[in-house]
């Protein structure tokens, strides 16, 4: 079982180690949106609910999730306490899964290049580009007053369904949460005509130019130590909105493969995988425990669309 997943990861790691070429774009704002989705619309009382961040530059943008951040964090935290109380060259990692499921996937827009890319990561992080979605938008004349921003309405069908978008001119952004942009001013508020899918503005921040700080590798018993997959609160603090230099370009059908294999033996996968890519030494072993249950989902953000 080890061996099959060391040559699929091997297969997909071979695709291409090397980020999508993109210059850094400064970061010059950030904007908060409380995410609320009704995945199984027999249990619309519990929808699933989520803080998500959208980073702002003058090109670029980064949607991503802070819940995911935070558990990020403690996850890294736990790690190092765990490598730092092992026995000097040879060491078990225990992963306890979330309690919370979060958004794993960052989706970075370039409206220039009319490109978007998203990063998803399992043990490496991965890039897939696609398109800049193009989407139709329909500009009213009515306005409102959100959170003190003076906001005007947008209404456009994209990826099967029907959505209602809020604008603010005072803030010349092209973009907004998750997929939507494309609207002369930041998209403070969206959510679709059922009011399944809910992105609700929670605030903006204007953010000041600062140095680049230079992150130091951790070296603990004399292992070097790389927590690939924990790095999103990296990006929020970085002064520049980029893709990771480390990413590896792939697609949504090798990627898909890769996930598969790591649903079915969580532990094997990231052992080999680990094991392959060099984050380890030998006589080293991580055991994933305590994964969450998979949420049945009748109702993705997504839908195809209908003729």
């Amino acid at each position: 079982m080890k061996r099959t997943f060391f040559i699929l990861y091997i297969a997909l790691f071979s695709c291409g180690y090397s980020a999508l070429a993109q210059a850094p774009d400064t970061l010059r704002a950030k904007a908060s949106y409380s995410f609320t989705h009704i995945e199984d619309t027999t249990q619309r009382d519990k929808p699933h609910e989520e803080q998500m961040v959208v980073l702002l530059g003058r090109n670029t943008s980064a949607y991503l999730s802070m819940d995911k951040i935070t558990q990020d964090e403690q996850r890294r935290k736990t790690i190092e306490e765990q490598i730092k109380n092992s026995v000097p060259g040879k060491f078990e990692i225990k992963v306890t899964g979330s309690q919370k499921r979060v958004t794993g996937v960052e989706i970075y827009m370039f409206a220039n290049e009319k490109k978007m890319v998203s990063k998803q990561t399992l043990i490496n992080n991965y890039l897939i580009e696609e398109p800049l979605p193009v989407i139709d938008w329909k500009i009213s004349s009515e306005f409102s007053v959100i959170s003190g921003l003076k906001c005007q309405k947008a209404t456009a069908h994209f990826k099967g369904r029907n959505y209602i978008a809020w604008f603010c001119q005072d803030l010349p952004f092209q973009s907004g949460p998750w997929k939507l942009s494309g609207l002369p001013g930041l998209i403070v508020e969206a959510y679709d005509t059922k009011k399944e899918v809910i992105f609700k503005f929670d605030g903006f921040e204007e953010v000041k130019n600062k140095a680049e700080e230079q992150e130091k590798e951790q070296i603990i018993n004399g292992t070097v130590l790389k927590l690939s997959g924990l790095s999103s609160e990296d990006v929020l603090k970085a002064p520049t909105i980029s893709l990771p230099k480390d990413g590896i370009k792939t697609t949504k059908k090798e990627f898909e493969k890769l996930n598969e294999a790591m649903k079915k033996d969580p532990t094997g996968f990231i052992n080999s995988a680990m094991a392959g890519s060099g984050m380890v030494k030998a006589n080293s072993k991580v055991n994933v425990i305590n994964r969450p249950n998979k949420i049945e989902s009748n109702n993705p953000i997504e839908l195809p669309e209908t003729k």
